[in-house]
């Protein structure tokens, strides 16, 4: 018995890996010879493509396996299974809805919230989106990502072609986010771009992006002061590449850590006195995304309360930036 020809879209939790690792785990019953049979003789592309065992793969791109692949004796791709999620969190997550339509979700990630899982992070977005089903047959793909203590609009796909769709947009820039931060300092000048190629540093479980003196990994933040006060500034940040924390990273290059983050900014990154929390500040505030039907859609979601108590704290009032 044989299966057909599939197509698969790498989900956002895959990208960076090899494409040989990335199969044996989708199909750990071929075995190491038959794939790299599939790889050697192109029975395998991406993106229509003959591709090599080490090629890394980018969330988006659609991979075509042979039709042995999916042979009972190959065994079947592997399903990740996700344990049951309360009642109390289902509701909080629906309620955190910013648009729906057939095609497309926006939610208001809450602070805290981890979007995929880890050794140390059981409770994550990726293991509750069967809540966010609604009507769908499908289950929502994540396509693009925010730091677990980041807060605000987070972009899902509800079809497979959707996910297609948006996971390029955000790849060739299409998608436009503008995010909030309280730093501490004020940079000068008050506007401007930084324009710091990024790299991961750090061994395992200590990786964080440094300033990158060879410039292999192009990275390009807009800023602008809104307002100040008491050594710190609220900015509006409109990152132009999508590299790993990479505002965190600006902004601690900028020598104005995001307040809260002791990651980027150590000690610098928290100030004495009450009034202001000791949480990461940094709140992905509006999203423009283009939709598979047409059209662009603008969402905005608004300041989480330990960012809103900081904003009534240093007198800033929520006033649209442009």
């Amino acid at each position: 018995m044989s299966g057909g020809v599939q197509s698969i879209v790498v989900e956002i939790g895959d990208a960076d890996s090899r494409l040989d690792r990335w199969l044996k785990r989708r199909f750990p019953n071929a075995g190491h010879a038959r794939i790299q049979k599939w790889l050697r003789t192109g029975q395998v592309r991406v993106d229509g493509r003959r591709a090599k065992p080490g090629n890394k793969l980018a969330a988006g791109q659609v991979v075509r396996l042979p039709p042995q692949a999916t042979a009972e004796r190959d065994g079947v791709p592997v399903q990740r299974r996700h344990p049951p999620v309360n009642e109390a969190d289902a509701e909080d997550l629906r309620s955190r809805v910013l648009y729906r339509d057939d095609a497309v979700l926006v939610i208001d990630k809450p602070s805290g919230l981890a979007v995929q899982g880890g050794s140390k992070l059981r409770r994550n977005l990726d293991a509750m989106l069967d809540v966010l089903r609604f009507d769908a047959d499908e289950r929502p793909r994540l396509v693009h990502r925010l730091d677990k203590d980041t807060s605000g609009a987070l972009v899902l796909a509800r079809t497979a072609a959707a996910a297609r769709f948006l996971t390029k947009a955000f790849r060739t820039g299409a998608v436009a986010k503008t995010y909030w931060a309280i730093v501490v300092g004020v940079p000068k000048p008050v506007n401007g771009t930084i324009d710091v190629p990024l790299a991961k540093v750090g061994g395992y479980g200590k990786e964080r992006m440094a300033p990158d003196m060879e410039g292999r990994r192009a990275a390009r933040t807009d800023y602008r002061v809104i307002d100040e006060a008491r050594k710190l500034a609220w900015l509006s940040l409109e990152p132009k590449t999508g590299r790993t924390h990479q505002l965190r990273a600006h902004c601690a290059a900028l020598g104005t850590p995001i307040l809260g983050d002791g990651k980027y900014g150590g000690r610098e990154a928290f100030i004495d006195g009450g009034g202001v929390g000791r949480s990461l500040h940094l709140h992905a505030r509006s999203i423009e995304i283009p939709l598979p039907d047409g059209g662009v859609k603008a969402i905005k979601a608004e300041l989480p309360p330990h960012m809103a108590e900081t904003w009534a704290f240093l007198g800033f009032a929520v006033v649209e930036e442009r």
